[in-house]
């Protein structure tokens, strides 16, 4: 996810430094390179460079670029690590063309190596690079600029939000959609395109959301839109006036971050999905020849890997060794070259899980790192990375990075059952096509529970205990639910596998004591039934989050929601969605703020 901003404006003075007001707006969308462009008297200018906004404005003063038609961008790295060069705006071979770009090329590569046969240069490892060149093509052939953009997105494949320049069309900013979120501002004397409304909420109100498909430009004192088959678009019955104060706009509208990004979760794993293809294919050497899998993480990242546990258990028949990164020093005189170390974590920057991976690197372990961070820590010093395509996730408790970290494990799991003969080719498509339809799925169950998960905490907000409960691959599930109510609620929330619940913890229950179990799968599911019933007849409040055909689990539970029946490998991505806004919910009602929780920080960076 990258901030863009574009402004066309019939006076030139201070458009550069709008352009930057406007990119600190939306730096929580990126934040490992900045850059701007503008086109003045038939020629492209370019700044940008690696960094936050304010040290490369320091560096290279971004306000004194020329001209009334600029574009900036805030990058948060997808392809090409953090750097000058592969920071935006990229420009074509004759530098006439400047582009923006949010989103995702899949086909970059097959691009990239057919404009190189046909005698293009490149300079950077990102994807966005190919759209300069293919705009450079389609003006070569005599296209003017907004045929010329259509012509480029006529190739590429995957999302993006767009905006180009060029210097033959020097009061037009074009842009482009699909997937990724385009906004177009109405001022006075100007016109605005932003990935998100804080952009240039400070100079208008009016804005013009871009649909799928979708293309146009503007010019100071126009607008124009139409569909990538030619259709032009009435604009005036489009145009809505927000009414949102700068911080609410900064959350797009939501009380707060967590909320946003519970809701932002349906964008994160279509991106994330839409990256796999390429990375998964390099898993099939790395796991070749490894006698042991040892995984490591810490906090949210540990349970995804417990996850990923069970499900090379079940899919893969393979036995793994998780462990708390904190803890490694058990096996620091265990492992050895013939294993495989799977790392994950959030930033790439958790000092426990980068000691763990530098230790066993260096008795000759492989490491396939899973992270949302490019360039991070991590990924200098693995063998292979697996980016969860998350996005900059401001509030400290992980959802969209949990989301997209089951996401890229799952599908990680399966292609390793189809490189040990336990699935075969064709099941291992069809596994991987299932996981591209989850984003639907989330999203439904958003808009199913939002208000179940409201009434949920209105229930428990006066609550100081409760216990998480399930079997199988819903254990970590659990943990999970019950680590977001500790940090953001501040409630006693402990997970157990529920068979354990009679080893201790059920001397605890007393009346109206709250009880969430989580059913998966069904052959635990009678197992679990009689655990809610040990709790029921203590006098504990049960809650279930459930399948949608476990008729008998939901007869006997006082409160529950219920999940679209999926396998093993789907299922924890959903199931863990009720209980994010659960705890979300019971915080906000409790009076905290869930974006700041207390004693918390968002990257462990030290011991």
């Amino acid at each position: 996810m990258c901030g863009i901003i574009a402004i066309a404006a019939l006076g030139s003075s201070d458009v550069a430094t709008r352009v930057k007001r406007a990119l600190n707006k939306l730096e929580y969308r990126g934040y490992d390179s900045v850059g701007i462009a503008s086109v003045y008297r038939g020629k492209i200018y370019v700044k940008k460079g690696k960094g936050k906004l304010s040290d490369v404005d320091l560096r290279l003063d971004l306000s004194s670029i020329p001209g009334k038609s600029i574009i900036g961008h805030t990058r948060w790295a997808t392809h090409g690590e953090p750097s000058d060069i592969n920071a935006h705006p990229h420009v074509d071979c004759k530098s006439t063309i400047a582009v923006v770009h949010n989103g995702i090329i899949e086909n970059y590569l097959e691009l990239k190596r057919k404009l190189r046969d046909r005698g293009h240069e490149f300079l950077s490892e990102t994807d966005t690079e190919v759209i300069a060149h293919l705009i450079e093509e389609g003006i070569e052939q005599g296209l003017e600029g907004l045929e010329a953009l259509k012509y480029a997105i006529r190739r590429i494949r995957g999302s993006y939000a767009i905006a180009v320049l060029i210097a033959s069309e020097e009061d037009k900013i074009f842009f482009a959609r699909r997937l990724s979120p385009l906004v177009v501002g109405l001022g006075k004397n100007a016109n605005y395109i932003a990935s998100d409304i804080p952009a240039f909420l400070e100079y208008t109100r009016r804005i013009i959301v871009v649909h799928d498909d979708e293309v146009g430009y503007i010019t100071p004192t126009k607008v124009h839109i139409e569909s990538i088959d030619g259709h032009t678009i009435d604009i005036s019955s489009r145009i809505v006036t927000v009414d949102w104060t700068p911080e609410m706009a900064m959350k797009g509208g939501y009380p707060h971050y967590m909320l946003k990004e519970i809701h932002e979760q349906p964008y994160a794993l279509s991106q994330t999905v839409r990256g796999l293809d390429l990375e998964l294919e390099k898993i099939n050497k790395i796991m070749s020849g490894a006698e042991r899998v040892f995984l490591v993480a810490a906090g949210t990242s540990f349970h995804a890997t417990l996850v990923f546990e069970y499900l090379l258990a079940k899919l893969a028949n393979i036995a793994t060794i998780p462990m708390i990164a904190s803890e490694y020093s058990k096996y620091s005189k265990v492992v050895d070259k013939n294993d495989l170390v799977v790392a994950v974590s959030q930033s790439g920057e958790t000092v426990d899980t980068l000691k763990a991976v530098r230790e066993f690197k260096s008795r000759g372990a492989r490491v396939i790192a899973i992270t949302n961070v490019v360039g991070s820590a991590i990924t200098r010093i693995s063998d292979l990375i697996l980016y969860t395509r998350a996005g900059p996730e401001i509030g400290v408790a992980a959802t969209k990075t949990f989301t997209t970290q089951l996401l890229v494990l799952s599908a990680l799991a399966v292609n390793i059952a189809g490189v040990g003969g336990m699935l075969e080719a064709e099941e291992v498509y069809e596994r991987i096509s299932q996981l591209s339809r989850v984003a639907d799925m989330v999203n439904e169950i958003i808009n199913r529970y939002e208000g179940w998960a409201k009434r949920i905490a209105e229930t428990i907000v006066n609550k100081q205990d409760m216990y998480y409960l399930g079997r199988g691959v819903a254990v970590p599930v659990a943990m999970e639910g019950a680590l977001k109510m500790k940090e953001i609620a501040y409630i006693h929330a402990e997970a157990y596998p529920a068979g354990e619940s009679k080893h201790g913890p059920i001397a605890l229950i007393e009346e109206g004591f709250p009880v969430v179990f989580i059913s998966i799968e069904d052959d635990l599911s009678k197992l679990l039934l009689g655990n809610i019933e040990e709790m029921r007849a203590r006098g504990a409040y049960t809650i279930g989050i459930v399948s949608d055909e476990d008729k008998d689990l939901m007869e006997k539970l006082h409160e529950f929601a219920t999940i679209p029946k999926q396998p093993i490998y789907i299922a924890p991505i959903l199931y863990v969605v009720p209980l994010q806004l659960m705890a979300y919910y019971t915080a906000v009602k409790r009076g905290y703020d869930p974006d700041k929780p207390r004693n918390l920080a968002k990257t462990v960076t030290v011991e």
